[in-house]
Formats: structure tokens, sequence, C-alpha cells
């Protein structure tokens, strides 16, 4: 099956899944049960079932600009362990066989960019090779947040963050220790099309991905939002948000911001068609694809 992709002047985007999930994900979004998702009709049937079960996906989704190929967010990778979601652990799964085949095999991205260091965003940063995590994009620098990096290796071992503990040694102090790391402030620009928004609250130092060519515009979300019931409902704030009241903000503000707009905004974990347009629906938002 051919990738989705889409194209944003000069630059294309182009979507790898490593899963996609319908239900199961009331422990992001406790406030989302099938009764109150389902009074959200749009969502059907692209981002919930008939039975107002949502639908989510972990994907990565590769930028292709005049200079460079980019990565943005690295999912689950394999063979990770010390996971809280159960079926998250030792995973074997076809993503990198996935993104060779879409024509871009790892020693081809030129840069890394996490929006976040979640364990869903950082992992496929290393793989497993005799035993040791190595850099799946050897020949990338990997941009991440300053604030961002800086808060996660200050946690690193508390015990309130055990997750986050296994994620930072497994997935991001490798490439940092390998010298791939490039530390960058929350609105850098990675190149003429490309640069950094940040989108708090989610964590402490969240950015989304702005893409800008020829006068057409995108926004890679990152988790200010998981799912797009949180347009029409955006202090459905979720459980692993950092600043839950600070993380409403910043939807209610880039909702309103891009609503009306022909900013194109691709959902880091939206599934179907993955990308569409803000516009105001009475009080709230909704996605129109």
């Amino acid at each position: 099956m051919t990738p989705l992709s889409w194209r944003i002047g000069d630059v294309k985007i182009t979507k790898i899944v490593e899963i996609e999930v319908t239900g199961g994900t009331r422990f992001i979004l406790p406030q989302a049960t099938r009764e109150e998702a389902s009074k959200i009709s749009w969502l059907a049937p692209h981002f919930m079932d008939a039975e107002g079960r949502l639908k989510m996906s972990i994907h990565a989704l590769v930028v292709e600009t005049p200079t460079r190929r980019i990565i943005v967010d690295t999912c689950l990778g394999n063979d990770k362990k010390g996971r809280a979601v159960p079926t998250w652990n030792e995973l074997s799964g076809p993503f990198l066989r996935d993104l060779t085949a879409a024509g871009f095999a790892p020693d081809s991205i030129d840069t890394v960019m996490c929006t976040h260091m979640h364990v869903d965003h950082v992992g496929w940063n290393t793989m497993l090779v005799d035993g040791k995590w190595v850099p799946t994009f050897p020949k990338a620098r990997y941009l991440m947040g300053r604030v961002e990096f800086e808060y996660w290796r200050d946690q690193n071992g508390r015990p309130e963050h055990p997750e986050q503990t296994a994620v930072f040694v497994d997935s991001v102090k490798p490439v940092f220790d390998a010298g791939l790391v490039e530390l960058v402030e929350t609105d850098h620009q990675v190149t003429p099309e490309v640069s950094l928004v940040p989108t708090l609250g989610h964590t402490p130092g969240h950015v989304s991905v702005r893409i800008s060519s020829k006068g057409e515009e995108a926004l890679i979300t990152g988790d200010f939002l998981h799912h797009p019931c949180q347009m029409a409902r955006p202090e459905w704030a979720a459980t692993v948000d950092f600043d839950p009241k600070m993380s409403t903000e910043t939807r209610r503000n880039v909702f309103g911001r891009l609503a009306g707009t022909p900013t194109l905004v691709i959902g880091t974990h939206f599934a179907g068609p993955t990308a569409g347009r803000v516009v105001r629906d009475g009080d709230a938002f909704r996605l129109a694809v």
C-alpha cells in the first residue's frame, strides 16, 4: 500500500505507520467515553467507529525539503522494555522495513526531529544491535528541544518517572553519547521551509512543526492534541499532560489561530486521512477533511 502523503509547496510529507488501533485509548483521554465521543458526530467514520470507539495511530512523518530529509517523531521502536503499556514492550514490527520500502532508507535521513521525548515519539531513535542500542539514523543530526531534553535528563532515575527513565536510557542517551544530538530552542528554524513552534503543556518543552513553502502551510501537531475530538472539546486534557491547564490553553489558542485558514493540520496520532483544516463549529472547532 502506498503511504499517505501531502505536498506543501516544494515540501513533501509522508506518513509511515507503526501501529493503528481502535479503542483502548481511554487511558489517554478518559473523558472520551463512547457516549461522549458519539455526540461528536463528525468524528465518524475516519476518527471514530460506529460504536463510539476512537481510532488512533502511531506514525512518523518524513518531511522532504529541497535540501533536507527529516523524520519527525520516531514512534515506539522494536525490542524496547519497561514501557507502561504492556503491548508496547518488545515489539518486533516492520516499521523500518516499511520506511525503507517507501524510499527512506535509514542512512538517507539527515535530520531527526523529536516534538517531545515521550515513549511513542523517540523509540526508533535507536535500534538493538548485538545487545547494544545504536542510532537508527547514523548520518542524521537529532534535533531535540533544549528545555525538553534537560527536563527529562534531570528526571532520569526518579521513582515517579520509571517509564521515562527507560525511554531516556535506551532511546535518547545513546544518540547523545554518539555525538548526534543538537539541542535547539522551541522556535528553532530547521530549514527555510521548516520551523518549530512552541506548543507547551503536554510536556515542558513540547513543540509542533510548521511547514511553509510557496504560500502554503502545514502544522505537524505533536501531542498538544492526541485526537480530533479535542477540537470539539479543547478542555479534554490527556492524562499524560504535564500541565493540563496550559495544554488546554494551547489547544484553544492554536485552533483559534488556524480556524478558517488554509493551513493543513497533520495529526501525529490522527488515524485515517490524518490531515485536515480547522473550522469553527459553534463555540468549538472541528477538523474538515
